[in-house]
């Protein structure tokens, strides 16, 4: 990486070495992927979503190739919060930036999950899993019904003093109202988007693809999608926001930070490379430095608008 480039950012009070984190759910625990890089080389990571105890998820087939992406309904798949805290995390080098993310179907989950978290020095961050379905509401998502997320994000706040990320889903009309509601409530930053609801068919069998019919498209697929609700978060908030779809090369993420992001994670193209953040992470950089910019961070917001000519 480039020493020439200023390559940190602070995010929602987080300091990252430079903006790239790995994705909820795509990177494990952080020590699976040890034997393949240095953990330093990129910004820091989030942790698969914890509920309080081990949860074992979906039946399979619960992952299948779609075109330019990745269909999945492992369903929150864990080892809950107190393995993490005593097995997991303590196993990771100290400079590892580490941001926790937590599930649950009532707001109450939630804060509990987030207070047993925040007892971690370890712990840099609490990233709310917003998508999750609330079961008293019929199974509504979180981040689908701005009462229902201003309600968990207010409950959320109130439990920790730690830097509070609120992962929001991409099924809404409106994301930019969705972000206002956890700004509103207390959320120190923004990440988006979560995998958007889709299904496959598998015409042979005339079945779907997954054991659970429905399931969250990731991968190239979404970009296009995650960069226009980036952008338009960012015209709704002050608090920044974490660009999260399709990010495989460092050209990708550099679009996120050009839409507003302040920090992008890297999620399935870690399946395809575990390698893939620490190049994109050193692709920022070497992109940063070619086009005259001396620090990542005044990419973050630069897209051109002005009218072109001709």
């Amino acid at each position: 990486m480039s020493q020439k480039v200023d390559t940190r950012v602070s995010f929602a009070g987080i300091e990252l070495r430079n903006p790239v984190l790995t994705a909820s759910g795509t990177f494990g625990y952080g020590t699976e992927f040890e034997d393949f890089m240095d953990l330093t080389r990129i910004g820091g990571f989030v942790g698969k979503s914890l509920t309080r105890s081990p949860r074992s998820g979906n039946p399979p087939p619960r992952i299948a190739e779609t075109p330019s992406g990745m269909l999945n309904a492992i369903s929150i798949e864990n080892i809950g919060v107190e393995a993490f805290l005593e097995e997991r995390l303590p196993a990771l080098p100290e400079s590892v930036v580490v941001i926790a993310s937590c599930f649950g179907t009532e707001p109450e989950d939630y804060a509990e999950l987030a207070a047993r978290l925040s007892e971690s020095p370890r712990v840099a961050g609490i990233e709310v899993n917003a998508s999750c379905p609330h079961v008293k509401s019929g199974g509504i998502e979180f981040g689908q019904d701005p009462q229902l997320l201003g309600r968990l994000i207010e409950r959320v706040r109130a439990a920790t003093s730690k830097p509070l990320l609120a992962k929001l889903s991409p099924n809404v009309s409106r994301i930019g109202d969705m972000a206002k509601v956890c700004e509103d409530f207390g959320a120190d930053g923004i990440s988006l988007i979560n995998t958007v609801q889709a299904m496959e068919v598998d015409i042979k069998t005339r079945r779907p693809v997954l054991s659970n019919v429905l399931g969250g498209l990731s991968g190239p697929a979404i970009r296009p999608i995650a960069l226009r609700m980036v952008w338009q978060a960012s015209q709704a908030v002050n608090i920044p926001i974490c660009g999260i779809g399709g990010i495989l090369t460092a050209e990708d993420a550099v679009k996120f930070l050009l839409c507003g992001a302040t920090a992008v994670q890297v999620g399935t193209a870690n399946y395809m490379n575990p390698l893939a953040a620490a190049e994109i992470a050193e692709g920022i950089s070497a992109y940063a430095e070619a086009n005259g910019f001396p620090r990542v961070a005044d990419l973050i917001g630069a897209l051109d608008l002005s009218e072109r000519g001709g």
